[in-house]
């Protein structure tokens, strides 16, 4: 199974060590499926880590050894401009649906409820879900 984890829910993984979106993230290292990501999304992790209301919760130790352990992902370099007619509320979330379709991804699991991921719910056989029905339906 092949999925992808909005950068939400990684840093959320990293802010709270016992709610769902680390019990994800704990679960991919333990090979319960296989993470997609792409050098965009390291780098959006990297700088979204970097804003002001983290800088007193999130430890740059932590934040880099996700980073090292995502490179050992399936890591997509170059991802192709989204198909005519695919549209997003929020153009910083384009590349997740590009990832999805160009990792041949099973799940987006976001907790973006606001930029219209969610209300999308699928993109390709990308199924986009919340970290509690990814939860329910594959772990």
């Amino acid at each position: 199974m092949r999925v992808i984890l909005d950068t939400n829910v990684l840093l959320s993984a990293l802010l709270s060590p016992r709610g769902l979106p680390d019990a994800i993230y704990r679960a991919w290292l333990k090979n319960r499926f296989d993470l997609v990501t792409s050098t965009a999304q390291i780098d959006e992790l990297r700088r979204a880590s970097r804003y002001p209301k983290f800088e007193n919760v999130l430890q740059p130790h932590r934040v880099g050894t996700m980073v090292n352990n995502m490179r050992r992902s399936i890591m997509l370099d170059a991802l192709p401009a989204l198909p005519e007619g695919v549209e997003v509320n929020d153009p910083n979330d384009a590349f997740l649906l590009a990832m999805a379709l160009a990792g041949e991804a099973d799940y987006l699991v976001t907790g973006d409820h606001r930029a219209g991921m969610l209300q999308r719910g699928s993109i390709g056989r990308t199924r986009i879900v919340t970290p509690t029905t990814f939860c329910l339906d594959a772990l």
